[in-house]
């Protein structure tokens, strides 16, 4: 017998096994259902349940933006933002006064405590902003002479943060001695030197 009817012979004896296995019968492809409709639902299997949170509708998710680090905000200029709010300023006085007025009148104890506490926050923050604003006019009369020199052909120079506050000191002393405030700053600091000259000495029973 030749290789070739051999093979054959082979592939006649498979055959007739894996009919013999299956019945003759032809094994059936699992039917896909098909929507109907393009637009239309989708056609789900009853065998298979359904969650119970489904997504029917694709929602777009919110995206929170801070402004102050957004740049679509642009870039933040503390001048631009003062000149901008400056109305704010006056809507505050008129709120002190309101403040000041109603602690006057008021007779009750733990009301004008309140009020108190309240005038004396928005003091603080006035004072605060007023600090600010002339450090920024100070920075900016800085900028200006090292602008003036550097159209002179003359090299600029930056402040150091200890030269900073130097000027600074030297600013608020000179504020103090015109408001007349500067012996009562000089003896509450010589005070307050002079409480933490004594923690520093040794107690008498390390001695």
């Amino acid at each position: 017998m030749s290789f070739e009817e051999r093979l054959q012979l082979q592939s006649s004896t498979r055959t007739r096994v894996s009919k013999q296995v299956t019945g003759g019968k032809k094994t059936a492809k699992p039917a896909v259902k098909q929507q109907r409709n393009k637009k239309g639902p989708v056609e789900m299997s009853a065998k298979k349940p359904v969650p119970f949170l489904r997504q029917v509708v694709s929602v777009t998710k919110k995206i929170h933006r801070d402004p102050r680090f957004d740049d679509l905000s642009g870039e933040y200029k503390p001048e631009v933002f003062m000149k901008t709010y400056s109305f704010l300023d006056a809507i505050k006085k008129q709120e002190k006064e309101m403040i000041q007025k109603q602690l006057k009148k008021c007779r009750d104890a733990e009301q004008k405590e309140k009020l108190q506490q309240l005038l004396n926050r928005m003091t603080q923050q006035e004072q605060a902003q007023k600090k600010q604003q002339k450090q920024r006019e100070r920075e900016l009369s800085f900028k200006r002479r090292q602008r003036e020199l550097a159209k002179q052909g003359k090299k600029p120079f930056f402040l150091k943060k200890s030269e900073k506050r130097k000027l600074e000191l030297a600013e608020k002393y000179a504020e103090l001695k015109r408001s007349g405030k500067l012996e009562s700053f000089l003896s509450k600091k010589r005070k307050r030197n002079a409480i933490k000259d004594k923690r520093r000495l040794p107690s008498q029973k390390n001695l």
